[in-house]
C-alpha cells in the first residue's frame, strides 16, 4: 500500500537533533540517527517541595527511547559516526551506555561492540544490550579498565568511540538544558545530577551557558553533582581503584570528564557531594512512593542530594531547583523489592474472597 509522507510541520516531537538542528554540528546533509530521544517531562515535585521548602521539579530523563539520559549524547555520536563512515562503534559501559550504543548502531545499521565489567552491570542493561544486537564483551575488570581499552582500541582499529570523552556526546547531552529553559522560561537557581563519568555535569553547564549568551535565560543555576560515597573521586580529590556502590550506573573510580566537570563547578558556583548507599534507597523509595516517578538508584541519588543540602541549610526557601533523574526503575528493579531494614517485600495472599480482600484494604461497605 502507498501511504502519504509525514508532513514535515508535524508536531510529534522530531529527537534532538531535528529539534536543536541549529545549536548543534549538523547540516542538511547530515545523516540524522534517531529513536525520537528527548522532549521528556519535567514534573512538579510536590513531596519534596514540602520536604525541602523549594519548589523543587524532576527531569526524568528515564522516559527516553533505552530509558536513560545516554540516548541524547548517542544520536548526536552515532550520527556523526556516520557522517564520517563509521561502520563499527565501541564503547564502555556501567550499563546503559550498552543499551543506548547498541540500539542507535542498530538502528543505523552498522555494528556496537560494548565493553562492561564482569558482573558489575544490572540485567536490565545487558538484557538491553544483547537484544539490540550489540557485540557484548566482559571484561574482568572495572569501569575504568573497559574505558582505557575502548580508547586504545578507537585510536588503533577502525572503530569510532561513542563514550562521553567523544565532544559529540556532550553536545547532544546539552539539549537537556534547553528543554529545561523552554518550559520555565528561564534556568533555575539550582541543578541537582548524579556524577558518574561526569560527562552530563558538563553538558548540563555548557546548555545553560549558551542559553545564556543566547538571552533565553537570565542565569545558569548552581550545579550540584553527587557520587556515591564507595565511588567518589571528585569528592575525595583522587582516583578511587575499586569503586563499590549499588548505584551502579555511577560506579566509576575515575571520571573520563573528570577536568570539565570542575572547570563547570567553577564558573556555576556549584558543588560536589558524596552521599551513602543506604540514603540511595531512601531516596529510591521517596521519589517511587511520594512523587510517583520510579527511577534506578543512580538516578535517586540527586534526590538524596537534595534532601541532604536542604537539610544542611544550604538551599534557600522558594529557590527553583531542578532534579535530572537519569534512569528508569525498571533498568535495576532489585532494589525496589527491599524493604528500608533490608528485608524482601512480600505481596499479601489472600483467597478468592471478596470480604477478606476489602478487609486487607481497610474497606468499608
Amino acid at each position: 500500500m502507498n501511504h502519504p509522507t509525514p508532513k514535515a510541520t508535524s508536531r510529534q516531537w522530531r529527537g534532538v537533533i531535528r529539534e536543536y538542528a541549529d545549536r548543534l554540528d549538523v547540516t542538511d546533509a547530515t545523516p540524522v540517527v534517531t529513536l525520537g530521544e528527548g522532549g521528556t517531562p519535567l514534573l512538579p515535585a510536590p513531596a519534596l517541595s514540602r520536604r525541602t521548602g523549594a519548589d523543587v521539579w524532576v527531569k526524568y530523563e528515564g522516559m527516553n527511547p533505552t530509558g536513560s539520559f545516554k540516548d541524547r549524547g548517542m544520536t548526536m555520536a552515532v550520527t556523526k559516526a556516520v557522517e564520517r563512515g563509521a561502520k563499527v562503534v565501541i564503547c564502555a559501559s556501567t550499563g546503559n551506555t550498552s543499551a543506548s550504543a547498541a540500539a542507535y548502531a542498530t538502528h543505523a545499521g552498522i555494528k556496537a561492540a560494548v565493553l562492561v565489567p564482569e558482573g558489575k552491570i544490572a540485567m536490565g542493561k545487558l538484557s538491553q544490550a544483547i537484544a539490540h544486537n550489540g557485540e557484548l564483551i566482559q571484561v574482568q575488570g572495572n569501569f575504568d579498565d573497559c574505558l582505557d581499552i575502548a580508547r586504545d582500541l578507537a585510536e588503533n582499529y577502525a572503530v569510532h568511540l561513542v563514550n562521553s570523552v567523544n565532544n559529540d556526546r556532550i553536545e547532544g547531552q546539552k539539549t537537556a538544558a534547553f528543554e529545561i529553559v523552554e518550559a520555565h522560561g528561564d534556568a533555575p537557581d539550582f541543578h541537582f545530577i548524579p556524577v558518574g563519568n561526569a560527562g552530563n555535569y558538563t553538558a548540563y553547564t555548557r546548555g545553560y551557558r549558551e542559553d545564556l549568551a543566547a538571552g533565553n535565560s537570565t542565569r545558569i543555576p548552581r550545579m550540584f553533582g553527587f557520587q556515591a560515597s564507595g565511588s567518589a573521586p571528585i569528592v575525595r580529590g583522587e582516583p578511587v581503584r575499586n569503586p563499590e556502590t549499588i548505584a551502579s550506573a555511577i560506579r566509576i573510580g575515575n571520571p573520563a570528564s573528570w577536568e570539565l566537570a570542575l572547570a563547570a563547578r567553577d564558573e556555576t558556583d556549584g558543588y560536589f557531594g558524596a552521599i551513602e548507599d543506604d540514603k540511595i534507597l531512601e531516596a529510591q523509595r521517596i521519589l517511587s512512593a511520594e512523587v510517583g516517578i520510579f527511577v534506578e538508584p543512580a538516578s535517586a541519588i540527586s534526590v538524596a542530594g537534595l534532601l541532604e543540602r536542604a537539610e544542611a541549610g544550604a538551599i534557600p526557601a522558594g529557590a527553583r531547583v531542578v532534579l535530572t533523574v537519569t534512569g528508569h526503575g525498571l533498568k535495576d528493579p532489585q532494589w525496589a523489592l527491599r524493604t528500608a531494614d533490608g528485608s524482601d517485600v512480600q505481596p499479601t495472599v489472600v483467597p478468592v474472597d471478596t470480604a477478606q480482600i476489602a478487609a486487607v484494604l481497610g474497606l468499608t461497605s
